[in-house]
């Protein structure tokens, strides 16, 4: 299968998207913030360094990614395709993305933007509830997995919960700092000629438009 990178802002469906090509096609599913978060309790000198950062709220130096990444992407089950889900996020870390697959011998493969509407994404935000015992999320502005009963879980009965920066105005923030940063990688994808947009309006609409890439 085509390795992918996923480029998409806040609520746009990325990790669902992901979740049903892993359990479809049996991808291996590659999250930066995942390795980062498995390596600060691993024990290393490395592992406490980035536990650190991480308490402090720094940085991880590109560097220490990539790092993490490289060793990630020499591992077996990558070989039937990965989903590098929202890496790279800047210009200088495709640079270094080209750099480490060209190393690698590893493919680019597609670069896929989920394209979804503005006001779908805040209501997706806005909206949003989750269970604290269970975990459940659920939405109240999309008609979409919508509580049977006004804040308490359908499964499990508790009350639902609202995070604090699930709000208007952190939306407009986040959606600022996403269209800033994404642009100039969509742009340079766009000139490699490997970037593709899919409709993010639904989770079936997502699966049918990226099958109809991967078996391009």
């Amino acid at each position: 299968m085509k390795n992918i990178i996923l480029i998409a802002a806040p609520a746009a469906g990325k990790g669902t998207l992901s979740e049903m090509l892993v359990e479809k096609y049996n991808y291996a599913h590659i999250s930066t913030g995942d390795l980062l978060r498995s390596a600060a309790g691993d024990g290393t000198v490395l592992g406490e360094k980035i536990s650190n950062l991480l308490k402090t709220g720094e940085l991880v130096t590109d560097e220490i990614v990539f790092e993490l990444l490289e060793k990630r992407l020499k591992e077996n089950d990558i070989q039937n395709g990965y989903i590098l889900d929202g890496f790279p996020r800047t210009l200088n870390q495709a640079n270094m993305y080209d750099e480490l697959i060209t190393k690698l011998g590893l493919d680019l493969g597609i670069v896929v933007v989920i394209d979804t509407p503005y006001e779908t994404l805040k209501k997706r935000i806005v909206g949003r509830v989750l269970c604290g015992k269970c975990g459940s999320v659920y939405n109240t502005l999309t008609g979409v997995n919508t509580p049977k009963v006004d804040g308490i879980c359908d499964k499990c009965g508790s009350k639902l919960e609202k995070r604090s920066d699930d709000n208007e105005e952190s939306f407009k923030i986040r959606m600022k700092t996403y269209e800033e940063k994404t642009a100039p990688l969509i742009d340079y994808y766009k000139e490699k000629g490997n970037l593709f947009f899919i409709n993010g309006e639904s989770k079936e609409q997502m699966l049918k438009d990226i099958e109809a890439l991967l078996y391009d």
